[in-house]
C-alpha cells in the first residue's frame, strides 16, 4: 500500500526572553498565547520562552545602573533562540530596547521593537497626534528612548516630575512592596495611579507603560478610569501582524589558518593594508580556524601522506557554521582539495590559483612564459596547470635540481616553515627563480604562501640581468576577498 505523507506545514518560531523582569516575561508569554487561541491561529505557531536566573534586576532602573551583565545575558539568549531556529524574539523589557542597535549588530535574528510597536499603535489610535505620559524607570526616562521615537511623529511625551518619579514610579516597581517583588495591588498600584493623575494633570492625553512590570497592572489601572495603554498587549499583537526578514549578516571573511601559520598572519595583514578605512571600523571582519595540525598537502600528493581533505573540510564548516560570507585558504596546495570540498558547502571558497591567473590575464599583455615557483605538491597536481588552460601562456616550472631547491628554502632544516627568510632559503629561490627567467619566464608566479615571506611581489625584480613581474598569490586573494566584501557592504 502506497501512502503520501504530507509535509507538515510550517511553523512561526517566536522566542520570548524571560528573566529580565520575571513576572513582565511570564506576562507577554501569558498575552502571547491567548492572543493565538482568540485568533485560532496557534497551529501556525511555535513559541519558545526561556527564563534563567539572572543577577542584575534590583534596581536595574535607577540613574546609573551597571547593564553589562544584562546586555550578555540577552545576547547569549538569543543565541539558544537562534540554535533552535527562532525567527522572531520579543524582548520584554524596556532598559534593554535603550541598546537593543548594539544587540542586533551582531545578531541575524530579528528582534521585535516595543518602540515600533508602541508608536504604530499611537499613530493608529491618534491620527492627529497627542501627547503621552510615560510611567518608565529613570534610567529609560534619562536615556529619552521615547522621545527619540517618537521625534516628528507628533507624539509629546511628558514624564513624572522627579518626587513623583521616585516616590510613586521607582517604588512602585522596584521598592519593597513593589511590582517585581510580586505585588500587583495594594501600595504599588496605589503609588501608580497617583502618578498617572499627576500626568493627566500635566495635559497627558494618554499613559504609557513604558516599564513592562507596569503593563501588568494596566487593568487595574484601567478599572480605575487611567487612560492607559498595555505595552505587553500592544506588543504581542504587533509582533504577530509584523514579519520581520532576517537581520543582513555583516560580512566576514573566513580564513583557514595554519597552513602554513606565519602565512596566514601574512595574509591577514595584507587584507588590512588592501582595506580602505578611515577608522577601526571600516576595517572588515576576519574569522580565522588556525589549524596547525592539518595533514601536509604536500606529503599527501607527492608521497603517502595523510590525507587532509577531512581536516581542511572541517575548518571549512565551522567558518560556515559562523556566519563567514566567504572562504580564504592562504595555501596554494591546498586548492588541491578545493573541488572536493566546495559542493558540500554553502559558501564559496576563493580560489587563489584562479584569482592569480586573472589577475595575469588583466594586468599582462599575452606573456609567452609563465613561470611557477611552488610546492611540488602543488605542482604535481597541476591545480596551476588546470586554472591556466586556455589563458594564451605557457606554465613552466622549474627543473628537478631547482624543485629541489625550492623545497629546501621552503622544508629544509633552514627553511621558511622553521622560520628562516634569508641565507640559504632565500639563496634557494633566488636560484631558483634565475633558473625560471633564463628559461623565458616573463612573469612568475611565488605559488607558495611561504614565498613572499622571502620575495614579495613586485613588476619589475631584477635578476640575472633582466626584469620580471613577481607575483604574490596571498595579495591577490587578498585584494579579491576585500574587493568582494567592500561590494556587499554598498548593498
Amino acid at each position: 500500500m502506497n501512502m503520501t505523507i504530507k509535509p507538515e506545514a510550517h511553523k512561526t518560531r517566536l522566542g520570548i526572553i524571560g528573566g529580565l523582569g520575571t513576572l513582565a516575561g511570564v506576562d507577554v508569554y501569558f498575552k502571547l498565547a491567548r492572543a493565538l487561541a482568540r485568533d485560532s491561529i496557534s497551529e501556525r505557531y511555535e513559541l519558545f520562552f526561556e527564563q534563567h536566573p539572572f543577577e542584575g534586576n534590583e534596581n536595574s532602573g535607577g540613574e546609573n545602573p551597571n547593564l553589562n551583565a544584562r546586555k550578555l545575558y540577552i545576547f547569549d539568549m538569543i543565541r539558544r533562540f537562534e540554535k533552535s531556529r527562532v525567527e522572531r524574539v520579543l524582548l520584554p523589557c524596556f532598559i534593554s530596547h535603550t541598546f537593543i542597535r548594539e544587540l542586533q549588530s551582531e545578531l541575524s535574528t530579528p528582534i521585535v521593537n516595543i518602540m515600533d510597536a508602541l508608536l504604530a499603535h499611537l499613530q493608529q489610535e491618534f491620527s492627529t497626534g497627542c501627547k503621552v505620559g510615560v510611567l518608565a524607570s529613570t534610567y529609560v526616562k534619562n536615556k529619552k528612548l521615547f522621545d527619540q521615537y517618537f521625534a516628528g511623529s507628533g507624539i509629546a511625551v511628558v514624564y513624572p516630575d522627579d518626587a513623583v518619579q521616585d516616590g510613586c514610579v521607582m517604588a512602585a516597581i522596584y521598592g519593597e512592596q513593589g511590582i517585581k517583588a510580586g505585588n500587583l495591588q495594594g501600595d504599588a498600584v496605589n503609588r501608580l495611579h497617583e502618578a498617572c493623575v499627576h500626568l493627566l494633570a500635566r495635559g497627558a492625553d494618554v499613559i504609557i507603560s513604558g516599564a513592562t512590570d507596569v503593563a501588568i497592572v494596566a487593568d487595574l489601572l484601567r478599572s480605575r478610569g487611567i487612560p492607559i495603554v498595555d505595552t505587553n498587549q500592544v506588543y504581542v499583537e504587533y509582533a504577530l501582524r509584523n514579519e520581520q526578514a532576517p537581520q543582513p549578516r555583516s560580512f566576514k571573511i573566513g580564513v583557514v589558518g595554519g597552513v602554513g601559520p606565519a602565512a596566514t598572519v601574512d595574509f591577514m595583514d595584507k587584507i588590512i593594508h588592501n582595506t580602505h578605512a578611515a577608522r577601526d571600523q571600516d576595517h572588515i571582519k576576519i574569522m580565522v580556524e588556525h589549524n596547525p595540525q592539518i595533514p601536509d598537502r604536500t606529503a599527501n600528493l607527492i608521497a603517502d601522506g595523510e590525507d587532509p581533505t577531512i581536516a581542511l573540510y572541517s575548518a571549512c564548516k565551522r567558518l560556515e557554521e559562523n556566519e563567514a560570507a566567504l572562504i580564504a585558504i592562504p595555501c596554494n596546495t591546498a586548492h588541491a582539495y578545493v573541488k572536493r570540498i566546495q559542493a558540500h558547502l554553502s559558501i564559496p571558497i576563493v580560489n587563489m590559483l584562479e584569482e592569480t591567473v586573472s589577475y595575469i590575464r588583466a594586468h599582462f599583455t599575452s606573456p609567452a612564459k609563465v613561470g611557477l615557483l611552488a610546492t611540488s605538491g602543488t605542482i604535481t597536481s597541476r591545480v596551476y596547470h588546470d586554472a591556466a588552460v586556455g589563458q594564451g601562456f605557457e606554465l613552466i616550472t622549474p627543473d628537478a635540481v631547482h624543485q629541489d631547491k625550492v623545497m629546501n628554502a621552503i622544508y629544509g632544516p633552514l627553511g621558511i616553515k622553521a622560520g628562516h627568510t634569508g641565507g640559504v632559503a632565500r639563496q634557494d629561490l633566488l636560484d631558483a627563480l634565475t633558473h625560471l627567467v633564463e628559461q623565458g619566464a616573463a612573469v612568475v608566479i611565488l605559488g607558495c604562501t611561504e614565498l613572499p615571506l622571502v620575495l614579495q611581489q613586485d613588476p619589475a625584480f631584477v635578476i640575472a640581468g633582466k626584469s620580471v613581474a613577481l607575483l604574490d598569490p596571498t595579495t591577490i586573494l587578498a585584494q579579491a576577498c576585500v574587493k568582494r566584501a567592500e561590494a556587499a557592504q554598498l548593498h
